[in-house]
């Protein structure tokens, strides 16, 4: 018989497909690890309480408590900050039964603290930061 009227054949074993595998999570790793560092910084792992961390954020920046990170001015922006606050809610009525109770414990307690400061932050005048406490010491003329 010749082999000139067989047509070539490859072979794949699975420990081929294994190592092509290995190889490619290892690119994907890479990949992620060189867009982190082009920014300098590593990314936490996705999870509920970065999410909740990175909308509570947003919405006390929005509400005034936060400076810009470049321009350092207070923007405050009520419509964003109810947003991200509808967005929380929405996270905590869809999640329910699903969270740890940390989880469930953080995202109350946030929704909490974002909605009081929200109802504080309706007597500010555009532009202006939140409202301080004042200071109960007060001090005496000898």
């Amino acid at each position: 018989m010749s082999n000139e009227n067989q047509e070539p054949r490859i072979i794949v074993d699975d420990d081929w497909k294994a190592q092509v595998e290995r190889e490619k999570e290892e690119l994907r790793k890479q990949a992620n690890k060189s867009k982190s560092a082009e920014h300098g910084e590593e990314l936490p792992p996705a999870s509920i309480p970065w999410l909740v961390t990175t909308f509570a954020t947003q919405a006390l920046a929005s509400l005034g408590y936060l400076p810009d990170p470049i321009t350092r001015e207070v923007n405050v922006n009520r419509p964003l900050a109810k947003h991200c606050i509808d967005m929380l809610s929405v996270l905590e009525e869809k999640m329910k039964g699903n969270l740890t109770a940390d989880e469930s414990s953080m995202l109350t307690d946030a929704l909490h603290q974002l909605r009081m400061a929200f109802v504080a932050s309706a007597d500010q005048k555009p532009g202006e930061g939140p409202a301080r406490p004042k200071s109960t010491v007060t001090h005496e003329r000898k």
